[in-house]
């Protein structure tokens, strides 16, 4: 699990294939000198822009992941070089200062605009329609693996447009300095609407506890 609070900005330097098959996925080197890689070990895991991801190599101020070509189909940003969010997954007793992130991407935006609003900046994002019943103003939703609020919500016939504030501090620390136009975001939508709606559709098809058994009684 983790928080979706940023813990370094780190960079994907290396990008090899796992092996010769149309399918395989790519093994990734990430630098990361300000991660704290020392206190990690192997089998440790580390979100990459959200994406929960297992070490399987140190070395010295990087480490190596494999990514499978499902991971690859469902996210952006993990198969080429470039600078990427990285959080270290939450300990027993650690403080949880955004909110409850699995590492598993749910659907991938398109950035809209980013633009500079007085201190802080204006994000729009264009969120596949599927992801709309888990949009809600002031509710949370994990971007390249940051907890952010959601400000607004517009739904159109093919997507779902989000607006999010992004403080100062957060465009300081986080990749979102590198973010324009165009670019392609990773979203995680909050893990209690997942559930909370899998509910309601349960509620549809399926009676209600009980009621089966009072509709056998002679």
């Amino acid at each position: 699990m983790f928080s979706g609070i940023i813990s370094a900005v780190g960079a994907i330097e290396e990008v090899r294939p796992l092996g010769l098959e149309p399918g395989s996925g790519v093994s990734v080197w990430v630098g990361a000198p300000t991660l704290g890689l020392s206190s990690l070990k192997l089998g440790d895991s580390v979100a990459i822009n959200g994406a929960c991801m297992t070490i399987v190599e140190l070395s010295g101020s990087r480490f190596r992941v494999d990514v499978s070509r499902e991971s690859l189909s469902r996210t952006v940003s993990l198969d080429r070089p470039g600078a990427v969010n990285l959080e270290r997954s939450l300990r027993l007793g650690d403080s949880l200062d955004g909110h409850l992130v699995t590492g598993h991407i749910d659907g991938v935006g398109r950035v809209r605009s980013f633009s500079a609003v007085g201190e802080s900046y204006h994000l729009v994002i264009a969120c596949p329609h599927e992801l709309a019943p888990f949009l809600a103003e002031k509710g949370s939703l994990a971007v390249n693996g940051v907890s952010l609020t959601v400000n607004g919500v517009i739904d159109a016939a093919k997507t779902t447009d989000v607006s999010i504030n992004i403080i100062p501090y957060t465009f300081e620390h986080t990749m979102f300095r590198q973010l324009k136009a165009g670019d392609g975001v990773n979203l995680e939508v909050d893990p209690v609407a997942r559930y909370v709606a899998r509910m309601l559709v349960m509620r549809q098809i399926a009676p209600p506890r009980g009621a089966l058994e009072a509709e056998l009684q002679p």
